[in-house]
Order: structure tokens, then sequence, then C-alpha cells
């Protein structure tokens, strides 16, 4: 084992979603090491059936093929791949994608930070090497960007970026305490992964790493999914808001939310009405007028602003799987509609 993991390292697995990717597939199993103790390879009903490719031509006792009999998306594959590695008693469950983007030699790197204790979830972060951004294609660069500021505002990790990155690793045992019926399925799931890791308050760490553009195809195209992902993260962000600062706890942040709201939307409705009513009489607005509308805005705002500085430093910081109590996945088998058939059979 990699000499950055603990010589008694928890059990680790890989779950490797397979849609479309027969061409890589065998060579990212190929590079996966020994310090990996399964390997689940989920065909999420794969159009080049690239579950029956993977059986026939890899030898590695370590792999499992499980099957969708429906398309569920990359979120669907990944979780039923979680589900299977936590029946199996996985502790620390690597997701890493088949079309080659992703080095399995760091593997080791995601792993340490949840084995060592100190984050429940870690992703990758392809940003951090500015030297090598040159190499990502402009439209993946600036759908990155601006998908990461959404990120942060809906999810509350203000730390993090590159939230589309596929590339993680998660301590089982939070795993299992996610909703996985009510996370999203398709392309926005790597970003729900963060809103729902953050209502259970997980530790959320980057980790740097570079990827790799070859010749294959990305199923994700930005300007599609920005107005669906921009309405999703609205959403989650209310949710949030409303999860963290009313519902589990309430602090002097949320009363500067509230006072904030107040006086801003009071403030502009009042200026707005009077000065559509000025241009309409053709009568100059009072000072005094003037005054009530803007002081309440300006009081609002810098309320508004007290509260995001505080949202900003309330990111999670203590890890919680060791507080967590063991949860058995079983409940969610509605997930493993898959045939799992084993390269090596077990009894």
């Amino acid at each position: 084992m990699n000499s950055s993991i603990p010589n008694k390292a928890p059990s680790i697995a890989v779950v490797i979603p397979s849609y479309k990717v027969r061409a890589h597939i065998l060579g990212v199993i190929a590079k996966i090491g020994p310090e990996v103790d399964r390997i689940f390879v989920v065909d999420d009903c794969c159009p080049d059936k690239s579950g029956d490719f993977v059986e026939s031509h890899c030898k590695d006792e370590r792999v499992r093929v499980v099957r969708h009999a429906v398309n569920k998306g990359v979120g669907g594959a990944v979780m039923t791949g979680y589900v299977e590695a936590i029946a199996e008693g996985a502790d620390v469950i690597v997701k890493i994608d088949g079309d080659g983007q992703m080095d399995p030699g760091l593997l080791p790197k995601f792993v340490s930070p949840i084995v060592e204790g100190w984050a429940d979830y870690t992703k990758g972060n392809r940003f951090y090497d500015l030297t090598h951004i040159s190499r990502m294609p402009a439209m993946r660069l600036i759908g990155n960007a601006g998908l990461s500021i959404m990120t942060k505002i809906s999810t509350g990790y203000w730390t993090i970026f590159d939230p589309t990155n596929g590339y993680t690793a998660i301590n089982a045992r939070a795993a299992a305490h996610l909703p996985f019926d009510r996370i999203s399925q398709r392309y926005f799931f790597e970003t729900d992964m963060l809103f729902r890791l953050n209502t259970l308050r997980a530790v959320v760490v980057d980790i740097p790493m570079d990827a790799v553009y070859g010749d294959e195809e990305s199923n994700l195209k930005i300007t599609k999914v920005l107005f669906e992902f921009t309405g999703k993260h609205a959403k989650n962000f209310m949710k949030r808001i409303f999860y963290n600062y009313f519902l589990r706890d309430m602090t002097a942040a949320t009363f500067e939310l509230i006072a904030g709201l107040i006086l801003f939307v009071f403030g502009t409705c009042f200026g707005v009405v009077h000065w559509i009513n000025a241009l309409a009489t053709a009568t100059p607005t009072p000072l005094g007028t003037i005054m009530l509308s803007a002081l309440p805005v300006l009081i609002g705002l810098q309320l508004l602003l007290g509260f995001l500085n505080f949202d900003v430093a309330n990111v999670p910081s203590r890890p919680i799987s060791k507080f967590l109590p063991f949860q058995p996945l079983r409940a969610h088998a509605p997930l493993t509609t898959g045939d799992v058939r084993p390269l090596d059979p077990i009894e």
C-alpha cells in the first residue's frame, strides 16, 4: 500500500460508472493499485455492453460487474455502487470515471484525508496548478468557473472549486446516511451530493489533480445544462438556508437575514413606488422620502453582508463520520436493480 496511507488502512472500494467508455475502461482498471480491495463496474444500461466487455476481457479478481436494467445516469450508477460497496463492508468508497481522464494513481491522496480522520469526503480540483489549466477546453473552463460560483452559494462549501469533478472519495459511514432516493441521478449529481453533505455537516476537502483530455467525448454539455443547473442551485440554496438557519439552529445570522431582507425589500419597493409617482406627476421627490427609501436599503444590505460573512465562516470543519452510527444501506434496495455478477464467483 502507498506510504501515504496508514499500515492498517480500512477497506477501500472503487466504483466505476460505465457508459460508452468501452475503449478506456480496461486501462483504468489496470491502473488501480493493490490498496483497493474491491472494484465495482456499474454498467448503466450501456449500449456498448461494457459490462459484458469487462467480464470477457478483465482478469482482475477484485472486479464485480453490476448491471442496470434501465439507464439511470452517472448519479444512479454511483449510488448503486455505493450500496454494493457498503454491503460488502467497505470503509472508504472512491468513484473514478471509466473514460481515462482520472489517474487511478492519485487514489491514495483522495483516501488519506478520510482514513486519517480529517475529512468525510474528498473531491478533485483541476484548478490548483495554473500551468495546467490551459489544457482544459475553453468552454469547460468558463463553464466550470460559473458552476463553481453557483455551487459555493447553494451548497455552503465556500472553500471548494471545480464542482463537476467526478473524482471523489467518501467515508462509507457518511455515505450510508445520505438520502439516496432524493439525490439527483444525472449530471447534477456531484453538486447535489455536496448539498446533501452540507446538511450532514460533513467536511469536504479538495484534492489537487490534473485531468487528461484525449479522444474521449464528454456527455456533459455546459450550454445545455446551464439553465437547468441554475434552477436547481436556487432550490438547494433556499433549502440549505432553511435547514441550517431556521430548522437545525437559529443564530444571530438568522436575524441578520430576516431583518436585512425586510429592510432591503421595503426600501426598494418604497423607493420604486415614489419614483414612478414622481415621474407620472412630474414633481420632485422630497429629500425625506429619498432618505426613507435609501436608509432601509443601505442598512438591509449591511445586514445581508453580515449574514453572508457568517455563512462563509460556517463551512463544516469537524468530520462527522466518526460520530455517525453504522447504518446498513439495504433499505435502499430499489437502487440496486442491477444483475450483480462477480468475475470470480463468491459463494
